[in-house]
């Protein structure tokens, strides 16, 4: 049973690997200071980049967990997860309203995914 652990710290590992299994921490966008679209598009680019580095891609995500700040920006968020999620691949999902850990974070994403 090995477990592969890339980009990791003390207390976080941003990609784990286990039984043909990728999962990823949480993404939230690089630049915070924009706009719920351009946070998002920085979201999906991170975990392309993610699933990538992992061997894989997001035609096969499994699950994901999305976690917005508010509950309105939710069309905007579907609107561009179905401009890129590949067409017949939804995965698994949950999309909740949160309290997130810094204010200026609009979204923020966790994915499970084959390898």
């Amino acid at each position: 049973m090995t477990i592969i652990r890339k980009r990791n710290s003390e207390k976080v590992s941003r990609i784990v690997i286990h039984n043909d299994t990728v999962y990823l921490c949480g993404q939230v966008a690089l630049d915070v200071t924009e706009d719920m679209a351009g946070q998002t598009k920085s979201v999906f680019a991170r975990i392309d980049e993610h699933l990538a580095e992992a061997g894989t891609d997001n035609s096969k995500i499994l699950s994901a967990l999305i976690h917005v700040k508010d509950n309105k920006d939710v069309p905007l968020f579907n609107e561009l997860w179905n401009e890129w999620l590949p067409a017949g691949q939804a995965p698994a999902r949950s999309c909740v309203q949160s309290t997130m850990a810094r204010d200026v974070v609009l979204v923020e994403v966790t994915i499970t995914a084959a390898l």
